[in-house]
């Protein structure tokens, strides 16, 4: 097979595959390369965000059909596992194959990413919690895994990274479901939760929230609460300090979103939080872990 240095080969954007969706950083509930964060790890932390969003907007395109949409998410497994180093419309893949490869970081938490994104092609309901948390176990879960890996963290963090990342997951779906229903006619809420209810997926496209479908949200908010508690332990469990204090603040974004969307309906508006909001977070998942005791 013949190489080359991908460096100078690879091409801009405007000429490869990907179909950007528009969402960016600062789209997300939490800090992505935040200045607490090494400054050398900084720029892989954002090329494996830019992969992350590339494949997903690819799955949830509104142009592709489902059957270029898969070919185009294996592309970006060949780029990563080094199979198709001659096809430069994979920028973004082969960038992330060199950043892995600098830091000695496993490809399997972007295979998992991709495989979670192929689910999402074929596959717009879940039927109960579990099934919605075995999705989230490749569609979240591996973004905490990554950043544990590049932070040296050690895979006894896995568990507590692997709450946290399922809980943000579960707080997006609430957040986006009314988007998700009426644009890609999915649903990640448990679908068994709405039969208990006597309701069906067309109550998310209601202007509000009947009394039913509050009852889905606040059980899905419940058993996000259950991950919460077990995310709670894990800046504790991080060897690397800054990490510790990112996932501090974003424990803390977590825990005021979910009280948030338990006041606030999610068929009226997105709910998110304002800026004093989410800065008041951050300073208090800060100050807690770096002012408290630390074990």
């Amino acid at each position: 097979m013949e190489q080359y240095d991908l460096r100078v080969n690879l091409l801009d954007i405007d000429e490869s595959i990907e179909t950007p969706s528009g969402k960016n950083t600062g789209y997300e509930n939490f800090p992505v390369g935040s200045f607490l964060l090494p400054v050398k790890l900084r720029p892989h932390i954002s090329t494996f965000y830019r992969f992350a969003r590339t494949v997903d907007d690819i799955a949830d395109s509104s142009t592709l059909p489902p059957t270029e949409k898969i070919t185009r998410l294996e592309g970006f497994e060949n780029a990563l596992l080094g199979i198709n180093y001659s096809d430069p419309k994979y920028n973004t893949g082969h960038k992330m194959r060199i950043s892995l490869a600098e830091t000695k970081t496993t490809s399997r938490h972007c295979l998992d990413l991709i495989e979670a994104f192929k689910q999402d092609v074929t596959q717009n309901r879940y039927q109960d919690w579990d099934d919605l948390m075995y999705y989230c176990e490749r569609s979240a879960a591996p973004v905490g895994r990554y950043l544990v890996d590049i932070h040296d963290g050690g895979k006894e963090a896995y568990e507590f990274s692997d709450a946290l990342c399922k809980a943000l997951q579960v707080i997006n779906h609430i957040q986006d479901c009314q988007e998700d229903f009426r644009m890609m006619d999915r649903v990640y809420l448990p679908c068994n939760w709405f039969r208990e209810k006597g309701i069906s997926n067309l109550s998310l496209n209601k202007d509000k929230t009947s009394p039913p479908l509050r009852y889905v949200f606040d059980r899905c908010l419940d058993a996000t609460e259950d991950l919460m508690t077990e995310a709670c332990q894990l800046p504790v469990k991080l060897k690397n300090r800054r990490l510790a204090m990112e996932s501090a603040i974003i424990i803390k974004i977590a825990n005021t979103l979910i009280q948030r969307l338990r006041k606030q309906d999610p068929l009226v508006s997105r709910v998110t939080l304002g800026k004093s909001t989410y800065l008041w977070a951050c300073l208090r998942g800060f100050g807690e872990l770096a002012f408290g005791n630390r074990t």
